[in-house]
């Protein structure tokens, strides 16, 4: 009788053991998932490289000429996915894709239609994805240059921005893999175009900012110098002012070197900085909201020789709005998007589009500009 007690308390005990392995094995299954997943994230991590000649399509073999009006459109297109009413993850939203492939398509094509119906000389587009799960695998930079090429002879140059591992989050919606860039479209021969990688966050934060970049496409101009077209998205998430001074210090490297050769120099794009350095204050008065990606404009080191073109013919319009809510009137919103230029070129009409943010998170500025004649 003992015996068989002595046996019943140990099958008892031994069951007690198994049932506390279960959640124990558990834990240790997803502790190994998260594990194996950060691994992935980081081993799979790669910077895009520095001084990669890019593609040039298309059939212009016209050069730009002097003294002639131009325009030029900059428009970040948020890859197909904000509409209106969307709101984002990382703004404190809670969407982390296109809500379809019929909305990717409707919202790219009517950012290709606002940039047209300019008629544009030059267009410069960002955040423009070409295999990303956010924007369902819709190959945006082909769908805007195809419709480019339906309305004129362009030449056209994507330079790829940042490609991302699958992100995993929001777990209910991942926003998974990205592959983005900048797309130029040139009424005028690019004979050259070459991608330069920005410097980034280091450690843990460049799995947020990802790769960074500009292009600077050639285009010649009749009196044997050349124009000089800058497309630039600088970093937003996971930087600080140190790290933007860093980028445009070296963007202004660049340009600089372009201007004292004697060419013209036209910068265009995204800089993710408080362009006009008070427009938060102008467009959401009193507020105490600060963030990084509109951080104020460093005006001290744009170079000798270079301006900001903000002389807004038809007053203040904001170029981008935070997306922690649908677009209201009660939107945060700022101007981050513009152009720089050489004092060789002349600015006659810069305006900020109000669209009321109907198929992106951005509004497009127009610029209407002259090459100087020497």
């Amino acid at each position: 009788m003992n015996r068989q007690k002595s046996d019943l308390s140990e099958n008892q005990s031994t069951k007690k053991t198994k049932w506390w392995k279960i959640p124990l094995g558990a834990i240790g299954v997803g502790l190994l998932v998260v594990i194996g997943y950060v691994a992935y994230v980081f081993l799979t991590y790669s910077r895009i490289k520095d001084n990669v000649p890019l593609e040039v399509k298309g059939n212009s073999d016209q050069p730009a000429k002097t003294d002639q009006e131009y325009t030029i459109v900059t428009y970040n297109i948020g890859f197909g996915a904000y509409t209106a009413d969307f709101t984002f993850f990382m703004d404190e939203g809670k969407e982390s894709r296109a809500r379809s492939k019929e909305s990717v398509l409707t919202c790219v094509n009517g950012t290709g239609d606002v940039a047209l119906s300019y008629t544009p000389d030059f267009t410069l587009f960002q955040e423009v994805d070409t295999d990303s799960t956010r924007s369902h695998h819709v190959d945006e930079a082909k769908l805007l240059t195809d419709k480019f090429d339906a309305y004129g002879t362009y030449d056209s140059v994507f330079a790829p921005n940042y490609h991302s591992a699958y992100l995993m989050y929001p777990l209910t919606a991942p926003h998974g893999a990205s592959n983005s860039g900048l797309l130029t479209e040139s009424r005028f021969e690019i004979t050259s175009s070459l991608r330069r990688s920005l410097p980034i966050a280091t450690g843990i934060k460049k799995i947020l900012d990802l790769d960074r970049c500009y292009s600077i496409s050639r285009i010649p101009v009749e009196n044997g110098k050349e124009l000089i077209l800058i497309n630039t998205h600088l970093s937003a998430y996971g930087t600080d002012a140190a790290q933007g001074n860093a980028q445009l210090e070296m963007l202004f490297e660049d340009m600089k070197k372009e201007y004292d050769k004697g060419n013209y120099v036209i910068c265009g794009g995204d800089f993710n900085h408080d362009f006009l350095v008070n427009s938060r204050e102008y467009f959401n008065p009193g507020t105490d909201k600060i963030y990084s990606w509109c951080n104020p404009f460093p005006d001290e080191i744009i170079p000798e020789g270079f301006r900001k073109c903000t002389d807004y013919a038809e007053g203040m319009v904001s170029s981008t709005r935070y997306t922690n809510i649908p677009y209201s009137a009660d939107s945060f919103t700022v101007i981050l998007d513009g152009f720089i230029v050489s004092d060789n070129v002349t600015c006659e009409y810069v305006q900020n589009i109000d669209t009321a943010y109907q198929y992106t998170d951005h509004n497009p500025v127009v610029m209407k500009f002259k090459l100087n004649a020497e």
